[in-house]
């Protein structure tokens, strides 16, 4: 097993450049294997389901990219040409509520260079966030590249999806036979894990960036509809797309509005949607079925994505779900093995 592991560590290292495809071709056959054995047992023969079901997920991408895209350049334009005007807006709305900050606490607490150097990191952060957004947006489908997207990674998908069924009975079929059991409660038990928490962080971008987006966009946000996206797209990263998504909102909303009171209403917006997400979406449409840690999930991202990058990125969780199901085998084995439950020995 060890070897095995090793083999296909280093397979997936040496093969990364072009693995990325295959993986999330795998990763649509698993999101849409439960829909496409529905549709099978209504009647509906497997490939035909498998059909249906990948060309309504493509007709489904491409009418969200023909109404997003344009929408988000156009507000990358305006940040490009108003970035000069934000980062201004910025240091004065600073300058201001330290002004206020040297009266209140007195000039030896906030002295004149710590207001200088608070000012010109919050204007270095904006310009940075421009450029940064910038490129990402302009040069997004050089990440994942157009042939990949609209040609390998659908025909991929369909026959993964089309066959799914026929190639875990055929796995099932290799395994050894004495042990066949517990590896079968095995792959069960990952296979729950790993789809309450995708399906729970599906649901969490999905509610998060459209209420995001939304709110925003009515607070008079300039771009509230691409820091509301980016900040639900981000969520599947525990803290990371909520704590991103408000620096970003607060930084433009300093630099947009001017004055404290509309900022205050783009803080409230944010902690009404950790509000939600944290009492109303995990509770209620997850309960205890997620068993990932955040800070587990946080540390398997961030590896696979120094490991392999964007591809160790997708494989992250699913290892992570699959050694947390393993980890949690060994314990209760060793909780019940005579190492743990034998009594002391006592001298004579």
């Amino acid at each position: 097993m060890l070897g095995f592991t090793g083999a296909l560590l280093f397979c997936l290292w040496l093969f990364q450049g072009i693995l990325t495809p295959f993986v999330l071709a795998a990763v649509v056959a698993y999101f849409l294997d439960p829909l496409a054995t529905r549709l099978t047992r209504l009647g509906i023969r497997r490939p035909l389901a498998a059909f249906l079901l990948i060309f309504l997920l493509m007709a489904l991408t491409l009418i969200a990219a023909l109404l997003f895209y344009p929408l988000i350049l156009a507000q990358i334009g305006v940040l490009v040409q108003r970035l000069p005007a934000y980062i201004a807006g910025v240091g004065s709305l600073l300058q201001d509520g330290l002004q206020r900050l040297e009266e209140a606490l007195g000039p030896e607490m906030v002295d004149r260079r710590l207001r200088d150097l608070a000012i010109n990191q919050a204007g270095s952060m904006l310009a940075w966030l421009g450029t940064a957004t910038t490129r990402l947006i302009g040069g997004g489908f050089a990440l994942f590249q157009v042939f990949t997207l609209v040609i390998v990674v659908p025909v991929v998908a369909f026959y993964l999806l089309r066959d799914w069924a026929a190639m875990l009975a055929r796995i099932e079929s290799w395994l050894p036979r004495r042990s066949a059991a517990v590896l079968r409660q095995l792959a069960r038990d990952t296979d729950r894990v790993l789809a309450a928490w995708l399906r729970g962080q599906l649901l969490c971008c999905a509610a998060l960036g459209v209420f995001y987006a939304v709110a925003l966009q009515l607070a008079g946000l300039e771009l509230g509809l691409t820091v509301g996206l980016m900040a639900g797209v981000l969520t599947f990263i525990p803290y990371v797309g909520s704590l991103t998504g408000f620096a970003a909102a607060l930084l433009l909303a300093m630099g947009q509005f001017g004055t404290w009171n509309e900022v205050l209403v783009i803080v409230g917006i944010f902690l009404v949607g950790q509000t939600v997400e944290g009492y109303v979406i995990y509770p209620y449409l997850l309960g205890d079925r997620v068993e990932l840690h955040a800070v587990w999930v946080i540390f398997a991202l961030f590896a696979g994505g120094v490991a392999f990058g964007f591809l160790g990125v997708l494989l992250a969780v699913p290892m992570a779900a699959a050694l947390g199901v393993v980890a949690r085998y060994w314990l209760r084995r060793y909780l019940e093995s005579p190492l743990y439950l034998d009594p002391p020995r006592t001298g004579t």
